[in-house]
């Protein structure tokens, strides 16, 4: 090395030095101020429904805490998949964030043929809203006030006509479990989500249907239907009625519960994970959504840990008794 070179190489370093410190600078400045641009929550099921309602409550709060406004996307189909799908293929940025039930994540492994996703690797979950329980409602038409008289009923008729949201949905499962344990025929007509289902149950179109309380409240309260059992813990607003374990109903789908989880593209980085997962549980404290969270009968935001134990372990239930009972791809 010549004396100029030696007296050169010095300034080049700290040039360089310089400027990879303002790169670093620059980088955690723009990682610090996410979001800097609006950000998208995408529902894979239709507006109205109670997973809808959920997504729309904790992004007003994003919004109004995070400082960039939140929108919320339906993108309804195929049992979930198209909505859970796209945000899988999203920008792993924080900027596209799915909100979807434990059937899109669950039980869409074994009904859906060449599913276009991985939900155990293609997803980071933020955090999950679960159910304390969820309704069974016959309609009016079979007389039925519990779960034996409902099963005498289904016994004297040629075929049950059930109604669900999508193969391997929570009422799928059960009436799948109850067909093999009673011994039932049933038909079973899937809808793109519930209120379509229990309004045709109150036409009398079904022979009965479960779902959330929220939406089968208004059904029960006309007396088109009536609540003959509960899926996971007795309900506050039906305290009389009995679960279906309680009513002799034997399986393991009997007491699980309904989840509505909120996930990102597992690629996000870790920092923008946490700020979205602290924020998303803080709107458990919001008034505007605990309010719809005792309306929806609902529990959560669980913790980032709580969240991802409850996911695995919720995934190994369902799955076992989707395979007991031998759904597959339709």
């Amino acid at each position: 090395m010549n004396r100029e070179e030696e007296i050169v190489n010095p300034t080049r370093r700290r040039l360089i030095a310089g400027s990879v410190g303002l790169l670093a600078a620059s980088g955690a400045s723009a990682q610090g101020s996410f979001p800097s641009k609006p950000i998208r929550i995408v529902v894979p099921y239709p507006a109205g429904g109670q997973t809808d309602g959920i997504a729309r409550s904790f992004g007003d709060f994003l919004s109004r805490k995070l400082g960039q406004s939140v929108v919320v996307e339906n993108k309804g189909g195929a049992g979930g998949t198209i909505g859970v799908a796209e945000v899988k293929r999203a920008a792993p940025d924080g900027y596209t964030i799915l909100c979807t039930i434990s059937s899109s994540l669950i039980q869409n492994r074994v009904t859906v043929k060449d599913l276009p996703y991985d939900p155990e690797k293609d997803f980071t979950y933020l955090t999950m809203t679960t159910s304390i329980g969820g309704p069974v409602v016959a309609a009016e038409k079979t007389g039925a006030t519990n779960l034996k008289q409902f099963v005498e009923y289904a016994k004297k008729v040629d075929k049950l006509n059930w109604g669900a949201y999508g193969p391997g949905s929570t009422p799928h499962v059960l009436i799948e479990t109850m067909a093999k344990q009673y011994g039932l025929k049933v038909e079973v007509v899937q809808y793109r989500g519930e209120a379509a289902m229990f309004a045709d149950l109150a036409a009398q179109q079904l022979d009965g249907a479960s779902g959330s309380p929220a939406a089968a409240a208004p059904v029960i309260a006309s007396g088109k239907g009536r609540i003959i059992a509960v899926v996971g813990d007795r309900l506050p607003a039906y305290p009389d009625v009995p679960t279906m374990v309680e009513q002799g109903a034997v399986g393991g789908s009997y007491e699980t519960r309904a989840f509505a989880a909120f996930a990102v593209p597992s690629a996000t980085p870790k920092d923008i994970v946490k700020k979205l997962s602290d924020t998303l549980i803080e709107a458990g404290t919001d008034p505007k959504v605990k309010q719809l969270l005792e309306n929806y009968l609902i529990v959560g935001p669980l913790s980032f840990e709580a969240t991802n134990a409850r996911f695995k372990r919720d995934t190994e239930v369902m799955l076992a008794v989707l395979k007991e009972i031998g759904l597959k791809p339709e």
